[in-house]
């Protein structure tokens, strides 16, 4: 801490998390998405060298990054080739225009809680390099170059949603983003007296990446069977379940379960819109049980750990709505809980789950934010 204490630099930026209320792993099938940035940031702090050397310092890990901008490789340490990745898709849109630079970052994001941490990370220094070095990126650009860096250096092929959320987040309001057009439109978050709490069940299966990617990957070869019938179809999502389940004999079962999977997802983050607009977080609580029963059953990506925390939310009238919120297979689970209830909820949770899995539960309660910014 000290370090990022007596670092004087050119120029600070800060990038939040984000959640996803509701559309989880639909980004990359086509649908709509309910994303927010968060309250929970990672914090830069940039400054100019007189040499071609990038030395990057993180607060929270061992091992800087240090490495030119004509040695892009990838690194054996995992944290590095997110950075690594968009300096390597920044080079490409700016070549020759990248100077060393020192940066050091602090961050208050959970990693691997679902929240992106990745996203945050990839954004809040692509945006700073973009300030630091006067690039002229739009926000576009950046969005779509912090993606292929986590294709391509990281490994995980996501959607847009995280980095899309990340930059363009607005304090008080969801995204209610459209995959296909890359576009969105602001819905209010009224919760009325109620607040999103995450509970981090402090697991990772060591699945998330690698089942994430056999998802998209049986998504697509759903979709690839149904166009051989119906080719005007180019997303998963568009397909309305009367269709999918045409083929309910005909695809594999995990593919035939994904797609319903994906066509009710998608309904029910439209759904959830209109119930934001109408300020009834009864029946938006009760997509977001849907949607858990979806992950669970059908997607197939949530754990013992996620599901006991969900299913101990049901039937309790203070919370409205809870699911697991991310890749799946550990992270958080998203819950909405009146605000006076908030702490009592919070205690017995926490207590329920230490005597059934003896894990700690970390808490957040988190509001939405405005998107990545230089300060």
């Amino acid at each position: 801490m000290e370090k990022f204490l007596n670092f004087l630099p050119d120029i600070e930026v800060e990038s939040p998390g984000r959640i996803n209320l509701i559309g989880e792993h639909i980004d990359y099938n086509g649908g709509f998405v309910l994303p927010a940035a968060i309250d929970k940031v990672i914090h830069f702090k940039f400054k100019k060298r007189k040499d071609n050397l990038i030395h990057v310092q993180s607060m929270a890990f061992d091992n800087p990054l240090k490495i030119e901008i004509n040695k892009l490789d990838k690194s054996p340490i995992s944290w590095h080739n997110y950075l690594i990745g968009v300096l390597y898709y920044i080079n490409l849109l700016c070549p020759d225009k990248i100077q060393g630079f020192d940066c050091v970052f602090k961050s208050n994001l959970p990693v691997g809680s679902g929240i992106s941490s990745s996203a945050a990370l990839e954004c809040g220094f692509a945006k700073g390099v973009n300030e630091l070095l006067k690039l002229n990126l739009s926000n576009q650009e950046i969005i779509s170059l912090c993606q292929r860096a986590e294709h391509d250096f990281a490994g995980t092929k996501c959607g847009i949603m995280d980095q899309y959320a990340v930059i363009n987040g607005i304090d008080n309001h969801f995204l209610l983003l459209n995959c296909q057009k890359i576009t969105h439109k602001l819905v209010p978050a009224k919760l009325l007296n109620h607040k999103i709490v995450l509970l981090n069940t402090n697991i990772s299966h060591n699945l998330s990446t690698s089942e994430y990617n056999v998802r998209t990957q049986e998504c697509q070869s759903a979709l690839d069977s149904i166009k051989l019938k119906y080719p005007e179809y180019k997303f998963l999502c568009d397909v309305p379940i009367e269709i999918i389940n045409e083929f309910k004999t005909n695809l594999p079962l995990n593919h035939y379960k994904r797609a319903v999977f994906a066509s009710e997802e998608n309904q029910r983050t439209l759904k959830a819109v209109d119930y934001l607009k109408n300020e009834d977080v009864v029946q938006l609580g009760n997509l977001l049980y849907s949607s858990h029963e979806g992950l669970r059953n059908l997607y197939e990506v949530s754990c013992k750990e996620l599901d006991f925390l969900v299913d101990f939310t049901i039937n309790n009238s203070s919370v409205k709505g809870a699911r697991m919120m991310g890749g799946g297979f550990g992270g958080c689970t998203l819950n909405i809980v009146k605000e006076d209830y908030v702490d009592l909820f919070i205690n017995d949770i926490s207590q329920a789950y230490l005597e059934k899995f003896n894990i700690k539960l970390t808490p957040h309660i988190v509001k939405t934010n405005n998107g990545a910014k230089v300060l």
